[in-house]
């Protein structure tokens, strides 16, 4: 049987609203996807929070669908987010055994279908009376929090801004991850006893050492949040965003939603993304979505290298969006004080550097210029730097992540860490991976002492 397709809004609506995108399966076309499943097992090593994936697929087959939100919670506090934003084709759906002579079962979609469909009751476990603080609340930090109440100890996770979430609130539009979707997975969380206290920016509000007074360990999982640049002329000029800026007034601050709420944000007529990972590809489709008439994806590589995932790819092509690849930008032009252009150079691809990726190189007498008003720059994001201004003891490397050993602790004894603030700008699930190895790591350490 071919893989069971996801309906969608149709490109010419969704590009101009902020409704989500895939509407996600019916119950018959579930079972149907269900179905393909030969339970070999082959797919569990993919998902880095190690689901029982034939168990819940079964369960879904079966009609028990409770039983298989269930038994996916077991691994995953967070199956209705994940089975959004997860990069199943490069996990899970690879090693699927199906995905060898058709296309592979479509494993996240069906994680999404048994966490809506299924909204079971949450028993508080029996408290331990260890206490533990968990610090940021993207990814890493929900899914260490919610591994460790499970077990039963008391857990206070700190978040620095208004709303808990970290990135999933912030940084992924609406159209894609829904705020009431990240909300009832933190309302889960609180089920199971965790505590939530916002607008803690530890490092300033609290410190880590007063953090280690209160608590038996302390999680750290602030994810990577300082935004890269390009470090080329008219970089200033007003009209230039950050993917972070942009991606906060637009999501946490629901721009996309203005004068209903207070944040304004002007877009041009005609906007350019630098860069071509998940994030870029979320600030052009919001950008169209805000009243851009043309949205340009800026990328020094070729549709090969591409980082985003290939389904965010096909979205934003089906919506107009327009790919401007094997271009580099070599400075920002203004006029007036304002954005009026994007000066670029063509490229060619060379040897591969360390990333396995091509090298690509400028071709000589080759530049021209983009007309655009705004800019956003797309290029990735490094770690935090906070916590490490602060606490002199922590340990971090050259490029600013904490260091931690094999169970996930830093230099600083009760002190554990992971998601993007230990390995740069990764993945949902990977963040959520470490948080749970951290919880493990943790019980076991709070539970000798």
């Amino acid at each position: 049987m071919p893989k069971t397709p996801m309906r969608e809004q149709d490109p010419k609506e969704r590009g101009r609203n902020f409704k989500e995108v895939a509407l996600g399966y019916t119950k018959k076309e579930a079972l149907k996807e269900a179905a393909r499943c030969i339970a070999c097992r082959k797919c569990i090593p993919g998902c880095p929070v190690g689901i029982d994936i034939p168990k819940f697929i079964k369960e879904i087959k079966e009609g028990r669908f409770a039983e298989a939100c269930d038994s996916i919670k077991k691994d995953n506090c967070l199956p209705a987010v994940c089975g959004r934003v997860c990069p199943q084709e490069t996990q899970c759906e690879k090693l699927c055994v199906i995905g060898i002579k058709d296309q592979p079962v479509a494993i996240g979609r069906l994680e999404r279908f048994a966490a809506e469909y299924a909204k079971e009751k949450t028993v508080k476990p029996k408290l331990t009376g260890k206490k533990v603080a968990v610090v940021g609340s993207g990814p890493a930090g929900l899914s260490c929090a919610g591994e460790l109440a499970k077990i039963g100890h008391s857990v206070t996770v700190f978040e620095a801004l208004h709303s808990p979430g970290g990135v999933l609130v912030y940084g992924i539009p609406e159209f894609r991850l829904p705020k009431k979707i990240v909300a009832e997975e933190v309302d889960y969380l609180r089920a199971l006893g965790v505590e939530f206290k916002t607008n803690a920016l530890v490092g300033r509000t609290f410190s880590l050492k007063k953090l280690l007074k209160d608590y038996d360990a302390v999680f750290v999982g602030v994810g990577a949040g300082l935004p890269n640049f390009l470090n080329v002329p008219g970089e200033n000029l007003m009209g230039v965003y950050s993917a972070n800026e942009f991606l906060i007034r637009v999501n946490l601050m629901k721009a996309y939603d203005f004068p209903s709420h207070d944040t304004p944000i002007k877009i041009g007529k005609h906007v350019a993304v630098v860069g071509a990972g998940n994030v870029a590809m979320d600030s052009a489709r919001s950008a169209l979505r805000l009243g851009a008439e043309k949205v340009y994806i800026i990328y020094r590589r070729s549709r090969t290298e591409m980082p985003a995932r290939a389904e965010e790819v096909h979205h934003a092509e089906d919506e107009g969006i327009e790919f401007r690849l094997l271009t580099n930008p070599v400075e920002i032009l203004g006029k007036d004080g304002r954005v009026s252009g994007i000066k670029c150079v063509r490229m060619e691809l060379g040897e591969p550097d360390e990333s396995g990726r091509r090298r690509p190189k400028p071709v000589a007498g080759s530049e021209f210029v983009i007309d655009v008003d705004e800019v956003i720059v797309a290029i990735g994001q490094s770690p935090n730097p906070l916590l490490a201004q602060t606490t002199p003891e922590l340990k971090v490397d050259k490029h600013g992540c904490i260091v931690v050993d094999d169970k996930q602790m830093t230099s600083i004894a009760r002190v554990f860490a992971g998601g993007d603030i230990t390995t740069g700008a990764d993945t949902v699930i990977s963040a959520m991976g470490a948080g749970k190895k951290a919880a493990k790591a943790i019980d076991e350490f709070i539970s000798v002492g």
